[in-house]
């Protein structure tokens, strides 16, 4: 009897470990199963911290669009510094000035790495930092890797941050779960939410791009 009792612990205690294993792979939702296994998109991605990346972030996604841009020329029309408290609706007003469509995005991953799979990067808030310090800093989510589990960021000084999906998911959650795309107004985004489209066209067409707008509901309508 001495001797069967370490085989059955360690026979229980493989058992509990396969099935921890299995768990944690099943953790990921069915919607992102669906999704490519790994994406990571390229683009111009300026470096920098000030003021909270907002800046180095939005001229980044500018670019990539075919502005140009640096984060320099942005803080007089963010107004900046002073405006730091309204910097997140600046930027939002500031795209919209520059004829692209501001399309907010559900905040939980799987709507999120959907558009990344799609080709579009996404602007998020996330809360940086430790137990004793956090902070927003805004960043590029440009890539992911479902078998490992983790999201590849665009942040600050570091064109390549990785975080797990778990880490992620809290950080975005704190940080308000603010994210958008900044389409040009044929982007149409994957899985669309038409009246959130429509509302966005509406709102870019009150920031004075009319033509903008009505291109942006036509590519809707050839859907």
């Amino acid at each position: 009897m001495v001797r069967v009792f370490p085989r059955i612990m360690a026979a229980a205690l493989f058992a509990w470990s396969l099935a921890s294993l299995t768990g944690c792979a099943g953790s990921v939702s069915p919607q992102i199963k669906r999704l490519p296994e790994r994406v990571e998109l390229s683009g111009t991605f300026y470096r920098g911290q000030t003021h909270q990346s907002g800046p180095q972030v939005l001229a980044s996604l500018l670019s990539q669009q075919g502005i140009a841009i640096t984060p320099g020329l942005l803080d007089k029309p963010l107004r900046l510094p002073g405006a730091e408290a309204q910097l997140q609706q600046n930027m939002v007003n500031l795209a919209r000035e520059y004829g692209l469509v501001v399309y907010p995005l559900d905040d939980d991953l799987p709507a999120l790495l959907t558009q990344v799979a799609a080709g579009y990067p996404v602007m998020v808030r996330f809360n940086e930092g430790s137990a004793f310090w956090a902070g927003p800093r805004y960043a590029i989510l440009s890539g992911y890797n479902t078998q490992k589990q983790t999201v590849l960021l665009r942040a600050g000084m570091d064109r390549r941050t990785l975080m797990s999906f778990s880490s992620f998911e809290s950080a975005f959650k704190d940080g308000g779960g603010w994210a958008v795309l900044l389409q040009k107004p044929e982007q149409i985004p994957a899985d669309v939410d038409q009246q959130r489209w429509l509302k966005a066209a509406n709102d870019l067409a009150q920031a004075g791009q009319e033509q903008a707008a009505a291109r942006a509901k036509r590519a809707l309508g050839s859907q």
